[in-house]
């Protein structure tokens, strides 16, 4: 697909931004003794340069139909001298959007994203505080937050990744059901070696969801339960590191695991891997390479990308005596982001097993197969 001439030039300045050494970084960095202000922290952070409000969930149709979903909002800011224009069509940061449903019992999978400038109202991030909402939008997709709830709308066609090209709409409101978890330690979530490399990290990973689902022509109610991250900083990733293996898994016996593993090139672990688990009473505690594993035991090839992805893995966590099997609930969850960002990664619902037993939900995201990742989403 051709991208716009202003879409081509954003991408060679957020290129210059990630190329650049920590040191010399026009953004500011996630450091170590960062404090969470909250609903602060909801909102915009515009001295960081890249940002983004992910959400996937599980719902159940009133037929006993299933679905899981993603709904993820990304800012990538321009360079710091970009920011200070007055015009209404300045273009400070680029706001895109990915949008993604699962339809588990006919093993379909529907995928659309969107790409705009934050300028004159087409799309944007506010900042949040005591007086203000925090509100990001691309369009008609619209993330709200309110001070005991969230809603999420959005509407698109599918692209050619599906069987069909077919309309799929959400509107959800969510509600948190256990309190906010900060990932990693002393206010940061670090991905490789050296200050910087790193993210600010927090998530609801348990949301009780209700709204409607459209496919086609059917509308559905629905309800279910969600996971939301939020996470900025600026220049996370190394040059060694190729990309990650994303688990966000909800037990039914009330905990909630996360658990990353950033991939090097030549097949190895970053020592900074890490994870989080979050116990029944909402108390979470941080979970370090040495504390899990993962196995592959099955992969899947992509028709369109051409991609190897891990399909199933057994995930251990030796001090909380899990040894389960995570498994995708239907295969080709893959997002070619023609009209975004321009990258493929795996992306999806998943089951999670004890002895053949299902024992949870989840999704698990997958980067750096099709090429390796850059750091520029």
């Amino acid at each position: 697909m051709k991208k716009p001439l202003f879409l081509l030039a954003i991408f060679a300045l957020c290129a210059q931004v990630n190329a650049q050494p920590i040191r010399n970084s026009p953004y500011k960095l996630a450091l170590p003794g960062y404090k969470f202000s909250f609903p602060r922290d909801h909102g915009a952070h515009p001295p960081y340069s890249t940002e983004w409000w992910y959400y996937t969930g599980h719902l159940r149709a009133r037929d006993g139909r299933r679905f899981g979903y993603q709904l993820t909002w990304f800012r990538q800011a321009l360079l710091p001298k970009l920011q200070n224009r007055t015009s209404k069509w300045a273009t400070r940061d680029v706001v895109f959007a990915h949008f993604a449903l699962t339809d588990e019992n006919n093993k379909q999978f529907f995928f659309t994203d969107k790409i705009s400038r934050s300028a004159a109202g087409i799309a944007g991030a506010t900042a949040a505080s005591s007086t203000r909402n925090a509100h990001i939008w691309i369009g008609d997709w619209n993330l709200e937050f309110s001070p005991n709830s969230q809603t999420l709308r959005a509407r698109g066609n599918s692209n050619a990744q599906s069987t069909e090209n077919q309309m799929f709409a959400l509107d959800l409101v969510q509600t948190p059901l256990k309190p906010l978890v900060v990932h990693g330690q002393n206010g940061v979530s670090q991905k490789a070696q050296g200050l910087g490399r790193a993210s600010h990290y927090y998530s609801w990973t348990r949301l009780g969801t209700k709204g409607v689902l459209q496919i086609g022509d059917e509308t559905l109610r629905v309800e279910g339960q969600s996971w939301f991250d939020h996470e900025f900083g600026s220049n996370q990733l190394a040059r060694n590191q190729i990309g990650w293996d994303w688990f966000a898994l909800q037990l039914n016996d009330g905990r909630e695991l996360m658990l990353y593993r950033m991939r090097l090139r030549g097949g190895g672990t970053d020592a900074f891997s890490s994870g989080t688990l979050v116990e029944r009473n909402g108390k979470s505690r941080s979970l370090k390479l040495r504390d899990f594993s993962f196995q592959p035991l099955a992969n899947w090839k992509s028709a369109q990308s051409g991609a190897t992805y891990p399909a199933k893995w057994r995930v251990r966590v030796p001090s909380t005596k899990l040894d389960i099997v995570v498994e995708p609930t239907v295969q080709n969850q893959e997002l070619i982001t023609a009209r975004s960002t321009g990258i493929a990664y795996w992306e999806g619902s998943v089951r999670v097993l004890d002895n053949g037993r299902n024992i949870g939900q989840g999704y698990v995201e997958l980067t750096g197969y099709d090429k390796p990742f850059n750091g520029t989403f």
